[in-house]
């Protein structure tokens, strides 16, 4: 790929807009999509031919509005362009087929917000994420609404919430003299991914099935020399990274950084920061992608957050921010944060929010694949915190205990040695153990999953965010002195919410018993977290702020339980196939194998030493009837599952089923130890972990 002049290439983008629309559409366009204006629907016509146009030059004989219901994936319905005229066909595309399409809604998750029989369900244009071609078709970013226009996707209520940030936080910067059209917020998600072979992946019904190893002890060989970080690329992972950047290049996703990861097999690629919905859509672009090129190189690309128990699993780090149309970063403390009261009533807005919300922003990256990952020593505990680091922490202690701050300056790093360079520190360090950190001109949210859509984490952010901002404005603009009534918010609010704050080890022992103390919510798995969703306070910081009904926030909690509910009991029924079809009979052949030499042997030399034949049968034996027991008792716990009450299956999935299935893990895995390798059933840990090197 030729850069910079091929990025882009299948991306209806800026350049292409004012190439091919007429100057007052462009510009039209323009002021909706960098000014948030309202849509000038006659334009659509306009728009709509040009597309079609450039869409045509790059092979496309098809469109489709792009959408993402509340599956957590994304979905699409495809139209040609063909329309019937005379004895032929004409390429046509007009400005409704752009603005609107009518897919069924019927088969997408609602949470009992509409009824089935209800079909009719819309998909509406979003002119500010661009339109792409791919594999011959147009693929229009939209949001997709029912007939009686609640929400039933990720992607509108993601635009609402950014609206209701951005009204927000101008009247603050209205209050401190800054006028801007537009404040923006900004993603940047880190991806984490794990890359195996096909022929490994198609010899494991749990990888296929559920996306993760359902069995397999533990390879001799993990993560512990930690020498797979930022290691050396194998040949076949360096060949499918370059295709990689190439493929997202081509879409205008800017994949920047890519390295291997902490797990042997597991490998990150992050992209520069853009606004969200952007951002979003090109991160469910971005999982589509992976998976197709990896395809091409003989791999899988497996983006379940624990994919392989006891080594780790994969997040996707959230970095948020907000910046004006004009180039301000509302989350930049500049050379003298102490001073920069703008900067430090921001602050104060987002400790304040996460602090009052932390059960729906905990609830949002809830999901049965990310309950493996949370709490462990990989990734943050499912305790909300924010790390302020040594810079603001003590800027943030010194005001909310009354005493004077002395600024901590950067220094100059050098190793001593004349000929190493010197190099410019940052001012704090990072912390990976905290789940909400500031890094700088931006906070980090850690704790969503590989496979999550962002929408969701990012819908709460901005939703409680802006509803602090319209808190503190209301009381602003009621202010003679901004400067003096900003400083008593700040103090207030940072003394009210300091139990949020938390900078030392966050996967430490004394942290959970600390922040029970505190008051924090620790919500370990998504049944017990989901919930929250429920609560009036959390319902009406939605609806306060325009982003979700009250029917659509119970809606979202209902969905999620039900997928959680459905993802365990897909994974319970793969374990039980696996351990009754596979396992047990596998086990069943090497003991008569065994039982079978033993007896030969007996046969040919009277007194023949037996100890690890008999030693082997009687273990194997013994364990193969713990399986065949505790199988039962999982099969019998997950029949007794009333399904049709989500809440209570969920808690039930939670509290039991998940129990049920460790204990069958966790004797099928000793059995793998001691069962010879060529009559175990499924390729192991060592080899999917180990097996990739050269390139298809």
């Amino acid at each position: 790929m030729k850069l910079p002049e091929n990025f882009g290439e299948n991306v209806f983008n800026d350049a292409v807009q004012k190439d091919t629309l007429p100057s007052e559409t462009y510009k039209a366009l323009r002021a909706t999509i960098e000014e948030g204006k309202p849509l000038d629907t006659a334009i659509a016509g306009s728009v709509a031919s040009a597309m079609k146009k450039w869409a045509i030059s790059k092979g496309a004989t098809h469109f489709t509005h792009w959408f993402q219901p509340l599956t957590g994936f994304t979905a699409e319905k495809h139209d040609s362009f063909i329309e019937p005229e005379s004895d032929h066909v004409i390429m046509k595309f007009s400005g409704k087929n752009l603005i609107v399409g009518e897919p069924d809604a019927s088969s997408f998750p609602s949470g009992g917000s509409r009824a089935t029989y209800m079909a009719r369900g819309y998909t509406a244009w979003d002119p500010t994420s661009p339109a792409f071609v791919k594999d011959g078709t147009l693929y229009i970013p939209s949001i997709f609404v029912s007939y009686t226009g609640e929400t039933l996707d990720k992607k509108a209520p993601l635009l609402k919430s950014m609206s209701a940030l951005d009204k927000q936080a101008k009247r603050i910067l209205k209050l401190f003299g800054i006028e801007c059209k537009k404040v923006a917020t900004t993603v940047g998600p880190e991806q984490e991914y794990f890359l195996i072979s096909a022929e490994d992946y198609e010899r494991r019904k749990d990888l296929r099935l559920c996306g993760r190893t359902l069995f397999g002890a533990p390879a001799s060989r993990g993560q512990e020399l930690e020498d797979h970080y930022f290691g050396v690329l194998k040949p076949a992972i360096s060949a499918y990274m370059r295709d990689l950047d190439a493929e997202l290049w081509s879409y205008g996703i800017l994949s920047k950084t890519k390295h291997n990861e902490v797990a042997p097999a597991q490998h990150e690629m992050a992209p520069v920061f853009t606004t969200s919905n952007i951002s979003v859509d090109a991160n469910m672009l971005t999982m589509e992608i992976m998976k197709k090129v990896a395809e091409k190189h003989g791999l899988v690309c497996l983006l379940h957050e624990k994919p392989f128990e006891g080594i780790n699993g994969s997040g996707k780090h959230n970095n948020w921010s907000m910046s004006t149309d004009t180039g301000l970063n509302l989350l930049n403390p500049g050379k003298e944060p102490e001073n920069n009261t703008l900067f430090k009533l921001v602050l104060a807005a987002v400790i304040k929010s996460v602090d009052d919300y932390q059960g729906i922003l905990r609830a949002s990256v809830a999901s049965a694949g990310n309950d493996h990952r949370l709490g462990a020593n990989e990734a943050p505990p499912a305790i909300i915190s924010v790390y302020l680091g040594d810079q603001l922490g003590a800027l943030v202690d010194c005001i909310v205990k009354g005493e004077s701050y002395v600024p901590v300056k950067a220094e100059k790093g050098s190793i001593g040695v004349p000929e190493s360079p010197i190099f410019p520190k940052d001012a704090t360090d990072r912390n990976r153990t905290s789940p909400f950190a500031f890094t700088g001109n931006k906070f980090e949210f850690r704790m969503p999953g590989s496979q999550a859509n962002v929408a969701d984490p990012n819908i709460v952010l901005n939703t409680i965010v802006a509803d602090a901002f319209a808190a503190f404005a209301d009381e602003l603009e009621k202010a003679k002195d901004i400067e003096a009534a900003a400083n008593k918010i700040i103090k207030r609010e940072l003394k009210a919410h300091y139990r949020i704050i938390f900078n030392l080890d966050g996967y430490g022992p004394d942290w959970e018993p600390e922040a029970a103390k505190r008051g924090l919510l620790n919500n370990k798995n998504t049944a017990d977290a989901v919930p929250v969703f429920f609560e009036k306070k959390n319902i009406d910081v939605f609806v306060r702020n325009g982003v979700y009904t009250e029917q659509e926030a119970v809606a979202r909690g209902e969905v999620a339980l039900e997928n959680y509910s459905k993802i365990i009991n897909i994974e319970a029924l793969t374990m039980l196939d696996m351990a009754k079809q596979d396992i047990i009979p596998a086990l069943s052949d090497y003991v008569a194998k065994l039982s079978a030499n033993l007896t030969t042997k007996k046969s040919a030399v009277s007194g023949a030493p037996s100890l690890a034949e008999t030693t082997l049968i009687t273990e194997l034996a013994t364990l193969n009837d713990k399986l065949f027991t505790a199988v039962r008792k999982l099969e019998g716990d997950l029949a007794n599952i009333d399904k049709d009450d989500v809440r209570a299956a969920s808690k039930a999935m939670a509290h039991t089923i998940i129990p049920d299935m460790e204990d069958v893990r966790t004797v099928a895995d000793e059995a793998e130890k001691l069962a010879a390798s060529n009559y175990w059933p499924y390729p192991s840990y060592s080899d999917m972990l180990y097996r990739v090197k050269y390139a298809k």
